[in-house]
């Protein structure tokens, strides 16, 4: 079995102190990811013995608590940290990869204030199906390795009725956040700081060591990171509800799946979190939220980047910032195509000349290749405009183009048609199959299930499983989760994990 380490709690120790979690009264295995465990080297019969379950809910030795600090809703909080969670160790998987073990739910703990350290059975399976839909479509996240019962009947997060309490193990490349940076830099300074950022780049971001300014560049490859995160969630129409700095990972995983939910309906303002009073955190704000959490993580940087010139770091850190866009753009613009059926790249000829210079064949291929990626960008952009205008599902619309079924979901098909002769002239055909999904965790379904689960009945959870593990491919006796159900437009989560 792997061996759990504590690397992080060794190379900076001021951001974390040694805590293990509350022993749970009466723990059962509600959930175990299979799949995970071999890849990560355990044995599932291993995990749902003793010492598999005694690993599952914190019952080890050597167990910690991480601190951090973060921008909540825009403001500056200098104290946060594992209110609930303690970080079991890391591990080296056969491949020699490394990821974190992190247990939520484990009780209090030092960085814990008014709460009880508890977990609510429903929040912790929404973050398992949550996590497994996002790893299907190929979206890099945090994934759950187990939820555990806890036998125990806690203060309830919604309504007054106790609920179920529960344990889930989270595996991530690891916990470092925006807000992890924040704290070394608001409270411990460089002395901290730059092992921190040492200890990013060895475990996520090796290739900035060779750079001529390794924290600048571990700026840029975090960037980078977070365009290839957030152009896919937006491609599928996934709204992550909490988007603080402490909710922004170093390695570019999407992490905490609390009021999440994916879109119904296309609407560039949909929120689905009960506490986002003024819209933050809507559908078509994560890109520039992105951007402002790097502007936070930049600032945090600024000391190591030139420790002696502050001005020139700040010049530096805004230059790299900027290439974030286009690399999100980039990023957006080529899964668009992708969904659309549409080439990245114009088609034969397009770009032919009658010049003999090779240098001048290369330089027009790259603007007719620039030309053809900022037709399909704007062909995009318009697409969704259309279906928010006719209230048209999201999901459904890319899966029905792949089926060739797209008109029938608008009232007034003329815009779509003009549209698509649009997408024709790109060089567009019928997608893959494997691109559009024809599941999603629906808000509607999913929240039927989890109520189920609360209640004892864990079929509808295993159902949706299914459903989001395979995602492309259409199953008769899952029909019924295909599409959004009944009032999933004004659903709302919860801050229940």
């Amino acid at each position: 079995m792997p061996t759990l380490q504590q690397t992080y709690a060794e190379t900076v120790p001021e951001l974390s102190v040694p805590h293990q979690a509350e022993a749970p009264p009466s723990p059962q295995l509600t959930w175990l990811n299979e799949e995970l465990a071999t890849e990560l080297g355990y044995d599932p019969e291993w995990l749902r013995g003793p010492e598999g379950l005694a690993l599952l809910t914190g019952q080890v030795p050597d167990t910690t608590a991480q601190v951090y600090a973060g921008h909540q809703f825009g403001q500056p909080n200098p104290q946060l940290g594992d209110g609930r969670a303690v970080l079991l160790g890391d591990i080296l998987d056969p491949n020699g990869r490394r990821f974190d073990l992190h247990l939520k739910g484990a009780g209090r703990t030092p960085f814990a204030r008014a709460g009880d350290g508890k977990a609510p059975l429903g929040p912790m399976l929404r973050e398992a199906v949550i996590g497994e839909s996002l790893h299907a479509l190929g979206i890099p996240t945090t994934r759950a390795l187990a939820v555990v019962s806890t036998g125990e009947r806690i203060r309830p997060r919604q309504g007054i009725t106790p609920e179920p309490g529960a344990m889930l193990t989270r595996v991530a490349s690891s916990h470092l956040r925006v807000g992890t940076f924040e704290y070394a830099a608001w409270h411990l300074g460089p002395d901290v700081l730059r092992p921190l950022a040492d200890h990013a780049i060895d475990r996520h971001h090796p290739e900035a060591r060779d750079a001529e300014n390794p924290y600048l560049d571990l700026l840029r490859c975090v960037a980078e990171a977070q365009a290839r995160l957030i152009a896919p969630w937006m491609l599928v129409g996934f709204v992550h509800g909490v988007m603080n700095t402490d909710n922004m990972t170093i390695s570019g995983q999407g992490i905490d799946y609390g009021p999440c939910a994916f879109l119904d309906e296309h609407r560039a303002r949909a929120v689905f979190s009960s506490i986002d009073q003024q819209g933050r955190y809507a559908y078509g704000n994560q890109p520039g939220i992105a951007l402002w959490n790097l502007s936070r993580f930049a600032e945090t940087l600024l000391p190591v980047i030139a420790p002696d010139e502050p001005e020139a770091g700040i010049e530096a850190a805004t230059a790299v910032l900027q290439g974030y866009e286009p690399a999100y753009l980039d990023a957006w613009t080529r899964g668009m195509a992708a969904k659309l059926g549409v080439p990245e790249s114009p088609g034969p000829g397009a770009a032919a000349g009658t010049s003999t210079d090779a240098a001048s064949d290369a330089d027009a291929a790259s603007d007719s290749a620039g030309v053809h990626l900022a037709a399909v960008r704007a062909l995009g952009e318009d697409l969704l405009a259309l279906l928010e205008a006719q209230a048209v599902d999201h999901t459904r619309f890319f899966r029905a183009l792949t089926g060739g079924t797209a008109r029938e979901l608008f009232a007034d098909p003329a815009p779509f048609e003009q549209w698509d002769r649009r997408r024709a002239d790109l060089g567009g055909s019928s997608p893959r199959d494997d691109v559009n999904p024809v599941y999603i965790p629906r808000n509607v379904h999913l929240d039927a299930a989890l109520r189920g689960a609360h209640l004892g009945d864990l079929s509808g959870v295993e159902e949706m499983m299914e459903a989001v593990r395979s995602p492309f491919h259409a199953r008769a006796h899952l029909e019924h989760l295909a599409g959004p159900g009944e009032g999933g437009d004004v659903f709302l989560t919860y801050c229940g994990t």
